[in-house]
């Protein structure tokens, strides 16, 4: 059954990176999301990748809602053009009300932030927490060294193939649309006989 697709969450830099190859990709990306009629999701900033894939969203037209801790509001430089904008208290909830928003989840180049925000959400797909896809969005092997790790911990025994092999990986925006809408949940990582819990009904 094809996923449906509505918003989607980007997680990437405040930071715009070296050279121009991130910011011309944050900018495809957010302008396809829009063109396609999708809204966005992301951290609402307005300041590198962050708010280079927020501001061609909206200049495609696009729904874009920005989710911001307090603490952050003057350190990031919220965007002022957004469709809506949202104060919460800290990190926690901002990450939470992210994945509440939108039915996919993609990681654009970016630092830990990136990182972390992308690791919890895959990782909360792991658990059952929610059932939407994971994505890289992958700029001239940006993500290359990640995804050795990943493969290297499913060698080991630390993750499981299934969640591997339903993580997104694309270099091209209406790729990474097309396989959202493609996507199927892996097999839960404890299925219900199996569980740890399960001896302790």
């Amino acid at each position: 059954m094809p996923h449906t697709l509505e918003r989607i969450t980007v997680f990437t830099g405040s930071s715009p990176g070296r050279g121009e190859a991130y910011l011309t990709a944050a900018r495809a990306v957010g302008t396809r999301i829009a063109q396609r009629g999708y809204g966005l999701v992301y951290g609402g900033g307005n300041v590198g990748l962050m708010g280079a894939v927020a501001s061609a969203a909206r200049d495609a037209g696009g729904e874009v809602i920005g989710v911001m801790p307090q603490a952050l509001l003057n350190k990031e430089l919220a965007h002022r053009d957004l469709s809506a904008f949202e104060v919460v208290p800290d990190m926690h909830a901002r990450k939470m009300r992210m994945a509440d928003l939108a039915d996919g989840f993609v990681a654009l180049p970016g630092g830990i932030g990136t990182l972390e925000e992308f690791f919890e959400a895959w990782t909360w797909l792991q658990l059952g927490i929610h059932a939407k896809p994971i994505a890289l969005y992958d700029v001239d092997g940006f993500w290359d060294p990640a995804l050795a790790l990943v493969d290297r911990l499913v060698d080991e025994g630390f993750v499981a193939h299934g969640l591997r092999d339903h993580l997104i990986v694309a270099t091209d925006p209406d790729e990474l649309l097309d396989r959202f809408l493609q996507w199927t949940p892996p097999p839960p990582k404890w299925p219900e006989t199996t569980s740890p819990t399960a001896a302790l009904r």
